[in-house]
């Protein structure tokens, strides 16, 4: 059904706001992402390309198409070397108290149908409510287009008093994951601090604080307490790598 003229300019309202974020993002360096606004921008102005009847109209919105088309193919090309180069490098800083950063937003340009293996190095998975961010972070991988077979988690062992808790939360999470035709490998070590995933399709993404970078909820009924974009965060940064050789970590 053809959308009326007032669809339409509400439809090129987004697309051009989302085309405007592009830019930014452009102009800030951080390509990737600008790369991933060019797209869906283009996407929704050739909607409303096709639905535009004025001869006039449909001419700007070709030219202004065909602008975003050559800067969008002029950045996929620059992406696509810096990554068969080992080269690429993206660095986000999450602020103190910024919303909209759940594993969702942060990872979902990176995972697609060619994920089949994950590995998380993570020193601290050990405390409930980092229990339940390692199990958010799986739910993750199992709802996306990409189809994990297999999860490493390498972390270290709480040797206090959460020792069983800890264990039998992974347990719980392991036999969660097979049910989902998954395979979850642990691994302990006393020695490791550095925290970083993985993905067997060249990404590699460290961030400062790891997988618990979510401030406290302020209640059980407050917003954020389910949403984790509406979570405040602690600050922190995300550094962003692709290497098309990923690899295992080294014992």
């Amino acid at each position: 059904m053809a959308k009326s003229g007032k669809e339409l300019d509400t439809q090129s309202v987004v697309a051009f706001t989302v085309l405007k974020r592009a830019v930014e993002l452009d102009s800030e360096s951080r390509y990737q992402q600008a790369f991933v606004c060019y797209q869906e921008g283009i996407d929704l102005l050739m909607q409303v390309l096709r639905g535009t009847k004025d001869d006039t109209k449909k001419c700007n919105l070709r030219k202004q198409i065909t602008g975003y088309m050559d800067r969008a193919e002029i950045l996929k090309k620059y992406l696509d070397q810096e990554k068969e180069d080992g080269k690429y490098h993206e660095q986000i800083k999450i602020e103190e108290n910024a919303t909209g950063f759940s594993y969702e937003s942060l990872f979902q340009k990176y995972l697609n149908e060619t994920v089949t293996e994950v590995w998380i190095q993570d020193p601290y998975i050990r405390q409930i409510h980092q229990l339940y961010n390692f199990l958010r972070f799986c739910e993750m991988l199992i709802k996306k287009p990409c189809k994990v077979k297999t999860i490493h988690l390498l972390t270290s062992l709480d040797e206090g008093s959460g020792k069983q808790q800890q264990s039998s939360g992974l347990q719980e999470i392991k036999e969660s994951l097979q049910n989902h035709g998954v395979l979850l490998e642990l691994e302990y070590s006393s020695s490791i601090h550095d925290r970083e995933i993985r993905f067997n399709n060249g990404w590699m993404i460290k961030i400062g604080r790891g997988l618990d970078y979510f401030k406290k909820p302020q209640s059980r009924f407050s917003l954020g307490y389910c949403d984790f974009d509406l979570r405040p965060c602690h600050e922190t940064t995300v550094d962003i790598f692709h290497n098309k050789h990923t690899k295992k970590y080294d014992g």
